[in-house]
């Protein structure tokens, strides 16, 4: 099966942010759409491939954060069916809640150059699709696992022996190891190694990351297991003697780029696992998780 993989150059930073085109009888599905900020590279890139905007019949998104599902409102604007996970579905229909959360994250004066402007999807454009449910899409079958851990409303898309991860599958970029992503607010380590079960008893070749492309199934999930359970393990060892989380982002994200480089990472590469991963996220989103146990 043919998967064009598009680099969208968020910030101008390469292998940081994918979107999939997969050709079809009915002419293309799309997986992952990027934020708004990316989209005329989108654009210019479908063109490149001579894919004409009208001829993507559907986006399907692995969740609703806006490196992945920022510019769907534009999509569904022009007749492209959308699909998404059902605690997703209100917050795309109307982005309001979502858009304020996330300026309050990243700060109001970094929204349009993050992600540009969200829009709403009208209802009619946009289905919610549960967990193992199948979707006949121009002779492929497409199926949908909820995949929560990253996002309470996650699905890996898996058609014939491939999976789109979105996040639950982690980042690793041009060769490196592969890193949990794990912005606040849903963090949930519980329910991601869940998720990894999952992915790990489908008969599957290849994931495709959004960050980023394809990499080879074999010991991926095991590895992506084992830095999740220790990034979690080294935030909160540090916060039984803390209580600010923002004084351990020096530390870790010192930790996480070392471990990169003994991994033989470039320093050009670090640059875009620091772009789809920021480390003060993973501070912020661990620390969440941590005082929901408590």
């Amino acid at each position: 099966m043919l998967v064009h993989t598009i680099d969208l150059k968020f910030l101008g930073e390469p292998a940081a942010i994918a979107a999939f085109v997969i050709p079809d009888a009915a002419g293309y599905t799309m997986v992952e759409c990027g934020p708004f900020s990316t989209h005329e590279t989108l654009l210019a890139q479908l063109a490149v491939l001579e894919i004409a905007p009208s001829e993507i019949h559907t986006l399907l998104l692995t969740h609703i954060h806006f490196d992945h599902a920022g510019a769907a409102w534009w999509w569904a604007a022009r007749g492209t069916r959308v699909y998404v996970h059902p605690r997703g579905l209100k917050h795309m229909i109307d982005p309001t809640r979502l858009y304020g959360s996330a300026a309050r994250i990243y700060g109001e004066d970094n929204m349009a150059k993050l992600w540009g402007k969200m829009e709403k999807i009208d209802a009619a454009s946009i289905t919610a699709v549960g967990d193992r449910e199948a979707l006949a899409l121009g002779g492929h079958t497409w199926t949908a696992h909820h995949t929560p851990g990253h996002a309470s409303h996650h699905i890996a898309w898996q058609v014939r022996k491939v999976v789109f991860t979105g996040d639950v599958g982690g980042v690793k970029i041009k060769g490196g190891p592969v890193v949990p992503p794990c912005p606040p607010p849903d963090i949930n380590a519980e329910d991601w190694n869940a998720s990894l079960d999952r992915l790990a008893s489908l008969s599957v070749n290849k994931f495709y990351l959004t960050h980023y492309g394809e990499v080879p199934v074999a010991d991926h999930l095991p590895a992506l297991r084992k830095r999740l359970t220790s990034y979690v393990e080294w935030v909160a060892n540090r916060l039984l003697t803390i209580d600010d989380p923002a004084e351990l982002v020096p530390g870790f994200t010192e930790m996480v780029e070392a471990e990169l480089r003994q991994n033989g990472v470039p320093e050009k590469v670090i640059s875009a696992y620091r772009v789809a991963n920021p480390p003060y996220m993973s501070v912020a989103g661990i620390a969440r998780y941590l005082s929901t146990k408590k």
